[in-house]
């Protein structure tokens, strides 16, 4: 069978290489098309886009490159239409990949549609599981309390484990409890969320590492190069691409939101969230109307409860930056209860494998 993916950033690109090896295991003869990035490559699949000129974010972001963003769409409707998959699996990336899935229900009315990670509706953007149920004949969720929120509008939605769980498991059995004096910073996957976060990060951490004798280390994103990292970093500052390792050595992270904030909390490695905004104040007005949870972060969200503190926004300065590593560095009890709140995270989520879960359920489906 012939599948396409579409995955618009890096986590995509490591969640999709992940399937296309279950699939794979489950259909010996699979063949893989679709954008993504190198790990998908890697695994034999053709991409027609690399994610590196699709991630785009922020309002300003997008409205400045439009023109691609229509070219990167044009060119996965054709490459599309020209492979005619038995299926299209859509991993997160809604804006983009829902417009694809509206076109592939016209031109390929055969094909089937799945929806593995779908977008985050349960917190904001709700009118989308509407968009999202119309166009999937499947949506594969990655949270345990999704399938849940889906049955209120009278949709299916099936938990299939969490791929952060599986990307994370074998670092974490093979870890070490030992924590060097190392801040982790994790600025983020995009060169607009690097540019904006990294310096604040900094800033901040430079305070903390002088004052306790610590050392800092920024994970680089896949997409980007050494190079665009190197103007902001001093000598003594160390860039790595090995995340994990990073997370499992750290004392504490510096962790732009998104999936990474839950990477570091099932690698034990205790955090802070930050987020940048274009229009920090305002978005504090907005946040109670935009948001239907009182979190922002994966950590916060799962657990139902503050585990992590969220500098988002216009708390996100150097000054609480700077406050919250000293808090976490200095009180005992706060960290302790911390890495509590990880373990019954890690309870929360269970061991499913979600990538040969998310497999099965897609071959059975092209195959009925």
């Amino acid at each position: 069978m012939k599948y396409f993916i579409l995955a618009g950033e890096a986590s995509g690109d490591l969640h999709a290489s992940a399937l296309i090896r279950a699939l794979r295991a489950e259909d010996p003869e699979a063949q893989f098309a679709g954008l993504g990035g190198d790990k998908m490559a890697g695994e034999g699949c053709r991409l027609y886009v690399h994610y590196r000129e699709m991630a785009y974010m922020g309002y300003v972001a997008v409205l400045k490159n439009l023109g691609k963003i229509r070219r990167n769409f044009q060119t996965a409707c054709a490459a599309l239409e020209a492979e005619k998959p038995d299926v299209l699996i859509l991993i997160d990336y809604p804006s983009f990949n829902l417009k694809v899935a509206d076109r592939c229900k016209r031109a390929l009315p055969h094909t089937k549609i799945v929806y593995y990670i779908p977008p985050k509706v349960w917190a904001w953007k709700k009118w989308r599981v509407h968009h999202i149920a119309r166009v999937a004949d499947e949506v594969l969720g990655i949270f345990p309390f999704e399938p849940d929120f889906y049955r209120q509008y009278g949709y299916e939605c099936t938990y299939v484990g969490n791929p952060t769980v599986d990307a994370v498991i074998g670092y974490r059995l093979s870890g070490t409890e030992h924590r060097e004096p190392i801040i982790a910073l994790l600025p983020g996957s995009r060169a607009s969320e690097v540019s904006h976060c990294l310096p604040r990060m900094l800033e901040a951490a430079r305070r903390v590492a002088r004052e306790q004798g610590l050392r800092i280390e920024v994970a680089g994103a896949p997409g980007l190069t050494d190079e665009f990292y190197t103007p902001l970093l001093q000598a003594d500052e160390r860039l790595t691409r090995d995340t994990y390792h990073l997370l499992t050595c750290a004392r504490v992270a510096v962790v732009n939101s998104g999936t990474a904030t839950l990477e570091a909390a099932l690698l034990g490695c205790p955090e802070v969230a930050v987020y940048h905004l274009a229009f920090p104040h305002l978005m504090g007005l907005l946040r109670p109307i935009m948001f239907r949870t009182p979190w922002f972060t994966l950590v916060n969200i799962i657990a139902r409860k503050t585990v992590i503190q969220e500098l988002l926004a216009y708390l996100f300065t150097a000054d609480n930056v700077a406050a919250e590593l000293r808090r976490i560095l200095s009180d005992e009890a706060y960290k302790k209860d911390m890495l509590a709140s990880y373990e019954h995270i890690r309870t929360i989520l269970g061991d499913t494998p979600a990538a040969k879960g998310a497999a099965q359920r897609i071959v059975r489906l092209v195959r009925a």
